[in-house]
């Protein structure tokens, strides 16, 4: 499975989709995949403000535990609450209904810089052996 091209990739397994002033942040397929069966997923709490590296949350499978960073600078202004109730959105739909959290983003230039730090799908698949 590729990985859509219209967000951008951490080296630490997280996608940051564009959405006008906000973020939508998950973790990819090939860390879905890494984790095998996640059975919890935690994000910080709405209102939260974060730093570029901070951690969002952490995803836990039957096999480790592993924290989620954001690459952007931002405020948490949702959660998704499906994963939190059903945190096997994660491994069945990563890129789509297990999104994890959305960041409000109020310096539009610093998002640039940052997004353009990251992979774009191609570099991040080829990383990855996709």
């Amino acid at each position: 499975m590729a990985s859509p091209a219209d967000r951008r990739y951490s080296d630490t397994h997280e996608w940051f989709q564009t959405q006008g002033s906000k973020v939508r942040v998950g973790i990819t397929k090939h860390a879905a995949d890494q984790l095998t069966d996640i059975t919890f997923a935690e994000v910080k709490p709405v209102g939260t403000v974060v730093s570029v590296g901070d951690p969002l949350g952490e995803v836990e499978s039957v096999k480790t535990a592993s924290e989620v960073y954001s690459a952007v600078p931002g405020t948490i202004a949702e959660v998704n609450e499906s994963v939190r109730q059903d945190p096997s959105l994660l491994n069945s739909d990563p890129f789509g209904k297990g999104w994890l959290c959305t960041l409000t983003v109020t310096d539009a230039a610093a998002l640039e810089r940052h997004l353009a730090s990251l992979m774009d799908a191609s570099a991040y698949d080829g990383k990855h052996g996709h």
